[in-house]
Order: C-alpha cells, then structure tokens, then sequence
C-alpha cells in the first residue's frame, strides 16, 4: 500500500530549482544560462532532481542525528554530469554514445526511433524487420521507408526489440498509455508486509550512508545513476551483472564509479544462491528488471532479506498497457512527444542530454533515501520511471519557442584518473567520486569486509 507519510513533494523539489537566481527555500541555485539549452525547461528537471537527492541526504542525516549540508547546487557541474557522455573522453577521445542502428528513421507515414546499442537488441531489432543479420543502417532505413511507423513499433513488440512511433504530445497524451503514467506519483513509496533488521550504519556528514550495503542490478544509465549517487554518500554498492550481457564499456566507466561490480548467472543455481546469500546481507536493491523476473529467479525479495528497502526504475510506469515493456531514455522522448517538441525541422529532435534518466536516477536515489531513514525495519519499494519523469517535463512551466545557443561546461566540471577523463559529481559538495570505475566483473561476487571509507 502507499506510503502516505513518506510521499515527499519530489515534484516541488524540481519546480523551486527552476531557471532563476532567487533561492527558494533552503535550495540555492544560480542562474544556469544557456546550460542544458532546450525548448522544455531541462535544467529544472536535472537540477531539481539533484536538489531532491541533497535534501533527502539531509533528512537522513538528521535522522542519524548528524549535521546536515546546505543544498548548493552548481549549474555547471549537473550540466556535465547529465551529459556525463559528452564529458567522457578516453585516452583524449569522444565517445560515440548510440550504435549504427539507433536513432530515428523515417517511416511511410511518419518517423520511428530505435535502440540498437547493446549486441541483443540489435539483432531482435534485424529480426523484427525481417532484415539480414548483417544488414547496415542503409538497409535498415530502406526497410523502415517502406512500412508504416505502427507496423515497426507492433513488430518490435512481438520481437521482444526497442522500437517506436514518433507521437507528439497530443497523442501521447491521449493514448492509453500516456493517460496511465500521468497519474502515477513521481516517486512512488510502498510498504509492504515483511519486517526485519534495520541497518547498522556509522555515519558522518560527509559519508551518511557509510556501512549501508547496496546491490545493484541495474544497466545503462537511470538506475546506475542512483546507486552512484549512493556510493556518493559513503554506500558500499556492489554492482552485479549477468556474464552472458556485458555492459558497454564506456557506460561503465561513467556510472560505475565509486562501486565495486561482479558477474553472476541468475539462471545458474549456483548464481541465484550466491546472490540470494548477497541479497540477505544487504540493506538496499536496486533493480530494472521487468515485473516479476528478479523473484523468477531467486525466489521473493521480501523473504530472502525481511524489511529491504527495494528501489526500482522502468521505463513506461507499473500501469497501463506498457508497463514491463522496455524502454530507453531516447525512446520515451520520441514515444511521449518530447522528440517533436524539440524538432530542429522537418526530423524530430532530442534532449541536450540523457535528463529522463539522469534525473529519474536522482530521484530514485532520493525516494529510496527517505524510504531508508525511516528505520523502522518495514520493507518498502521505491518506483520510478522514465515516462512519468518525462510527463513532468512537459507539463513544466518555463518551456521556450526557440532553444538558446548552448553553452559547454567548463574544464573545471571533470577530473581525469589515468587514460579517463569524466564529469564530477552533480552535488557540488564532493569534488570526486570515492573512486573510479573498477574493471567491469573483476570484484568477487561478495561484500566486503571493511566499509567504504571516505
């Protein structure tokens, strides 16, 4: 059931970081400029998000009766780190963040979008337009002219691939899936029935979280995202992925910072004990599985470890007819109108940077913050997602006819450990990262002895 008293005006948070230099409140915030530069008001959104994750920091310090931090929020270093991508350069080089076939393609009647960047979806992606194996971006567009946009986004369903009709905001609005995430919370807080162990942290301003144990099952951006931010504040988060799936490299190596990250095979006996075993010694999951395919495998959460805090990211929301389909950033800008919004021309257009999942990271972290200072030992889920971080931004006042011309963030907003040079964290208090991304899968499947310390 919800949890009423936990229910935080998130949505308040983002809306009082808006684009002036008054303070509001206890959240001071300068003028950002051209940062972030759109038609919708993305600096809101990211530096609102980031001001709910101090203020929830906050509120855990003073429940563990610590000293808590002004909320200082610096335009420059949350605009490098929502485009964290852009800041990455390896050995002195760019990276590229989307795969030949991901982007948008025009269709018969319209325009699609894809997401072809992980080996998988590609080829379900080739599978669903019935395309060779092999086939390039050419071939592809070639197919996708020659259908309809619905046709693509129907096969790719039924293929289990990531693929959609470019809507504008009228029709999203009034489909039935754009009708269901509206009215679910921004962060949604439940309780559910079991209750166990409460933490045993050993905290301090600038580590609160210290001696909590996070498990992270999440990929791409949204839900790493949170538990850096975790990590951020003295948690000890041990990643864990499937071997059969590896991560992008350069994904890990921008949100995988200050973790520690281990391979298991859920489907493995062997696997799930082991992570059944992690699971009951941790205070905090993280997780982006699809409903119901986490337990599929090890069984219910809430049985394994009584009173965890479990905080999950999807993409579309838990109602309506697409909850459980997947879903990237890119694809519920061009699903929920945010593309057209940001049209350049005659082709859709996009966000100046991945901000439904950076800011609904931010927003998980601070949901799972407030669920976790509680300390009452009930177990509660934590939910957000992509679509409702999206509609948030659309109904946001401050939207502009035209986008500034784009201001880059400074060189003083990143920090270079070896051959990598990557943004700093989004809350200005902390200069760095506890630490850099460790090599995906080299820690063993197993918490450490010592807490993280700062």
């Amino acid at each position: 059931m919800p949890d009423l008293h936990l229910q935080h005006d998130y949505a308040k948070a983002l809306a009082e970081a808006g684009l002036d230099a008054t303070p509001t409140g206890d959240v001071a915030c300068p003028d950002p400029g051209a940062l972030l530069a759109a038609r919708l008001p993305v600096f809101a959104l990211a530096a609102g998000a980031v001001a709910a994750f101090a203020q929830a920091a906050n509120r855990v310090r003073a429940a563990a009766g610590v000293r808590p931090r002004p909320v200082r929020l610096d335009p420059e270093r949350i605009a490098a780190s929502f485009s964290g991508d852009r800041m990455l350069r390896l050995s002195g080089t760019p990276i590229d963040g989307f795969a030949d076939l991901s982007g948008f393609f025009r269709a018969r009647d319209g325009w699609v979008r894809t997401h072809a960047n992980y080996p998988h979806h590609r080829a379900r992606l080739l599978r669903a337009l019935d395309v060779p194996a092999d086939a390039g971006r050419e071939q592809v567009a070639d197919r996708i002219r020659g259908l309809d946009a619905a046709t693509v986004e129907t096969a790719a369903v039924a293929h289990d691939a990531i693929a959609v009709r470019v809507r504008d905001e009228a029709q999203w609005r009034s489909s039935e899936p754009g009708r269901a995430v509206a009215t679910e919370p921004l962060v949604a807080v439940t309780r559910r029935a079991d209750f166990g162990r409460v933490a045993a942290p050993a905290p301090t301003e600038a580590a609160p979280l210290a001696g909590v144990r996070v498990l992270d099952t999440t990929r791409v951006i949204a839900g790493p995202v949170a538990s850096r931010a975790l990590a951020l504040l003295g948690a000890t988060v041990l990643r864990i992925d499937p071997p059969h799936l590896p991560e992008i490299e350069w994904q890990h190596i921008e949100n995988g910072q200050g973790k520690r990250s281990a391979l298991l095979d859920l489907r493995d006996p062997r696997g799930a004990a082991t992570f059944r075993a992690l699971l009951a010694d941790a205070d905090i999951l993280l997780s982006g599985y699809r409903p119901g395919a986490l337990e599929a495998m090890i069984g219910d959460i809430g049985a394994v470890r009584p009173g965890l805090i479990r905080g999950r990211v999807c993409a579309w929301g838990t109602t309506g007819p697409w909850a459980g389909r997947r879903g990237f950033d890119s694809i519920v800008q061009a699903a929920s109108g945010i593309a057209a919004v940001e049209s350049g021309g005659d082709a859709p257009g996009a966000l100046p940077a991945q901000a439904l999942d950076h800011a609904s990271g931010y927003l998980l972290a601070a949901g799972v913050l407030d669920a976790y200072a509680v300390g009452d030992g009930v177990g509660r889920d934590v939910t957000v997602s992509l679509a409702r971080t999206g509609a948030w931004l659309l109904d946001a006042p401050g939207r502009r006819t035209d986008a500034p011309r784009p201001a880059t963030p400074s060189v003083a907003t990143v920090v270079t450990h070896g051959a990598v040079t990557a943004a700093r964290p989004a809350v200005a208090d902390y200069p760095d990262h506890p630490f850099p991304a460790r090599p995906w899968g080299g820690d063993p499947p197993s918490w450490p002895i010592l807490p993280e310390t700062r």
